[in-house]
């Protein structure tokens, strides 16, 4: 077994086991369900990669069972992908974008670029959230089926350029004149090993979302700037407000879940607190240190402390962005980022919100978010194809467009002068709020084994949140299951 093989039979086992329930394997839809792409274009070797991770799982006569239900899903017929006969490259394009309403201001981009592009195609294909896409991505790319492009967090990018899926964009983007409109502060996002292996499809950053007249009706009159004063806020901010005798206002919604989602709010208050994941420039999961970290501990003990106080709401698991609660006025603050800000805005059309920075621990910080667009290894001309779409992607009118429609911030700097965008930003005072908070922005790590480190991470927050553990020792478990995996 070579190292590709190896890694992934590890890898996939883990993710899809995880992710994939027993009666979706057994179900004649199992492929369907992981790839929205025609059954025939999987290829044969991928049906001997499905056997080798689930064998293990299943029966002899279940797998059977399995087997006859993926050749029947493909007919027996295992097609190359092809051109169509109108001569146009048709590109697949797997994203996993949300609110509903952001996905549907993408879909439209990408019928302008269509219009325009009559020997380029792109079909955009929802996948789901970032849970839910690995074992989809991973999978694919073993079986030999990648998309063309990818919209997904950088955190992914050194694990797919360890199983050899990726294009690298250093050539391409060197002869294009888009590179010089990107962002400096986002390259690090970018490259691995020295090259570059994707672009910035957009950019953002953590806020504390807030009602103004929650706060004026409690009593407070300047924003909290430390964690001390975000917890006192968060104090006062708790209320009866109909006598009932009950709590029906909350200071602060907090996430509940064990996913990236989760942990990419919490991380911008390990940063405030001055923690770190791994030292210095060392790029590898086997780094990564939790216990005794005292920042980590800190910031999660501030949460712990919210949830004690009576003063935070917990989310659905999984869900910690929706933003219901915030917009009834249920709670007083959520953290959230500028993807929210033009669903908030409608949603609340009189204006009582406003953004302020991450409260301080030790230092200002944030988490910077976004995602980034990957190309896989195809043909030639398929690659030249997608990256012409990536270049319509930084362009300065797709970054305007995305910008104002979403709230997302925009990768091309002559977008953030753009007279169309400046207006926007004035009409809008809470995108100053990220922008200029951009500075302080902390980024995760792209090294292979991120999405193990953030799953253990998640866990010891859920397990805190949820007052089974304190954080020292949530996070020495963490390190344990960690230690066992990368040394």
């Amino acid at each position: 077994m070579n190292n590709k093989e190896e890694f992934m039979s590890r890898a996939l086992h883990l993710d899809m086991r995880r992710s994939l329930q027993i009666p979706l394997i057994y179900s004649s839809g199992f492929l369907c369900s992981l790839f929205p792409v025609p059954c025939s274009l999987f290829p044969l070797n991928f049906m001997k990669f499905i056997k080798r991770l689930i064998y293990p799982l299943l029966t002899a006569k279940l797998f059977i069972l399995l087997l006859v239900s993926i050749l029947t899903l493909t007919g027996c017929q295992i097609l190359p992908a092809t051109e169509n006969k109108d001569k146009a490259i048709h590109l697949t394009f797997w994203q996993g974008v949300n609110p509903p309403p952001n996905r549907d201001v993408l879909q439209k981009l990408v019928d302008r670029f269509n219009q325009t592009h009559s020997d380029i195609q792109v079909e955009s294909l929802y996948i789901g959230q970032p849970a839910q896409q690995i074992p989809k991505i991973l999978a694919a790319v073993v079986g030999n089926a990648p998309p063309d492009l990818l919209w997904y967090n950088p955190t992914i990018g050194g694990q797919l350029v360890e199983l050899n899926a990726l294009k690298s964009l250093d050539e391409m983007l060197a002869n294009s004149p888009v590179k010089q409109d990107i962002d400096p502060n986002l390259f690090n996002l970018m490259e691995y090993k020295g090259k570059i292996w994707s672009v910035p499809f957009a950019t953002n950053n953590l806020g504390i979302y807030y009602r103004p007249s929650l706060f004026k009706a409690a009593g407070i009159t300047e924003l909290p700037r430390t964690w001390e004063e975000l917890r006192q806020a968060a104090k006062k901010l708790t209320r009866d407000t109909n006598g009932d005798g009950k709590i029906d206002q909350h200071g602060i919604f907090l996430p509940l879940g064990k996913t990236e989602s989760s942990v990419f709010i919490w991380l911008s208050f390990m940063w405030s607190g001055g923690g770190e994941l791994v030292s210095g420039d060392v790029q590898q999961a086997a780094a990564v240190k939790l216990l005794d970290n005292k920042g980590a501990i800190d910031a999660l003990q501030l949460w712990r402390n919210l949830i004690t106080d009576g003063s935070a709401v917990l989310s659905i698991p999984e869900r910690g962005y929706e933003t219901d609660n915030f917009i009834a006025g249920k709670v007083a603050m959520q953290i959230t980022g500028p993807w929210t800000l033009e669903y908030i805005k409608k949603s609340i059309p009189n204006g009582d919100f406003g953004v302020f920075p991450i409260p301080v621990g030790e230092r200002h910080a944030t988490t910077i978010g976004g995602e980034n667009l990957f190309l896989f290894k195809t043909t030639p001309e398929r690659e030249k194809a997608a990256f012409t779409f990536a270049e319509y992607v930084l362009s300065e009118e797709f970054q305007i467009d995305w910008a104002l429609g979403t709230g997302y911030l925009p990768v091309n700097m002559k977008s953030r002068q753009n007279l169309r965008y400046l207006e926007y930003v004035e009409k809008q005072p809470v995108v100053k709020v990220f922008l200029e908070q951009a500075k302080y922005g902390r980024t995760r790590p792209i090294f292979p084994g991120y999405n193990r480190v953030s799953e253990n991470i998640g866990r010891a927050l859920e397990s805190v949140l949820l007052g089974k553990s304190e954080p020292q020792e949530a996070f020495k478990q963490s390190q344990q299951r960690l230690d066992l995996i990368f040394k």
